[in-house]
């Protein structure tokens, strides 16, 4: 793999590159889980909805597992704040 291959940015939420991902489950942070936790993969805005399957895949690559095998992580809605009148009944969305 070049240089420039490595460079890619897979998490753009976050600026991870595939280089840096490929370091981190060299370095034994071989699930989705782990490497959150490092790297901020699939903390952004997108909740790893444009890295997850691309960082799933590379996990599968570089530890000879089937990609069904890799556990996908814990996946959690975006949220964003609403007014409490709108729980409560009291306005309209």
């Amino acid at each position: 793999m070049t240089d420039k291959e490595r460079d890619n940015v897979v998490c753009r939420c976050e600026e991870v590159t595939l280089g840096e991902i490929q370091d981190w489950i060299d370095r034994g942070y071989d699930t989705f889980e782990e490497l959150k936790r490092v790297l901020r993969v699939g903390m952004g805005p997108c909740q790893g909805r444009g890295c997850r399957d691309i960082i799933l895949r590379e996990i599968a690559k570089r530890t000879g597992k089937k990609f069904d095998e890799i556990d996908p992580g814990t996946v959690r809605p975006p949220t964003k704040p609403i007014k409490l009148g709108i729980i409560g009944g009291r306005e309209k969305k």
